[in-house]
């Protein structure tokens, strides 16, 4: 009997390290991907004639934000110094994107080859824009988007004490 309850014990013990482990492991995920993309649900707010959402920093001082193409969930940095909103190839096929005319892009990494496509919709918040022209970028890993000029030449942006606001005139 004395051993049928060590050995119980013993699982026990186990299994409470594992159970504990997981734990962290699922904890300092969620934490550390809140650090990276502050922004999974952007809030936005009224103002007068527009729309504005609201944007923090992630500890890397990028503004990255959760939004979506073609109805679709996607995470975005964003990105002045883009020409266009740019998408991995990857990506680009999962959101079932057409590619267009090829073309070159110049990175601060090099060339790499590119292909048009346009957006029926890319949403960040509230704010909406339609018939947005892209490109596929072929050297561009990962799943983040590059939120270029194509679409934020639309928006008014005003950054501010690590906050950065967009701003969409209501149609």
């Amino acid at each position: 009997m004395s051993n049928d309850s060590n050995t119980f014990g013993k699982i026990f013990l186990h299994l409470s390290w594992i159970i504990l482990i997981i734990g962290l492991g699922v904890f300092f995920h969620h934490y550390l991907e809140q650090k990276n993309n502050p922004n999974k649900n952007p809030f936005s707010q009224y103002e007068g004639g527009f729309i504005e959402v609201k944007l923090l920093r992630n500890n890397r001082n990028h503004y990255v934000a959760t939004g979506a193409i073609n109805g679709q969930s996607v995470v975005f940095l964003i990105d002045t110094g883009a020409t266009n909103v740019a998408i991995g190839n990857n990506l680009a096929k999962k959101l079932g994107l057409q590619r267009g005319r090829e073309g070159i892009a110049y990175t601060a990494n090099g060339t790499t080859p590119t292909f048009d496509t346009q957006l029926d919709s890319l949403q960040l918040g509230d704010i909406e824009l339609n018939n947005v022209p892209a490109s596929i970028t072929m050297g561009m890993e990962g799943d983040e988007i590059l939120l270029g000029m194509s679409a934020l030449k639309h928006l008014e942006l005003n950054h501010r004490n690590g906050e950065l606001t967009l701003r969409q005139l209501r149609r």
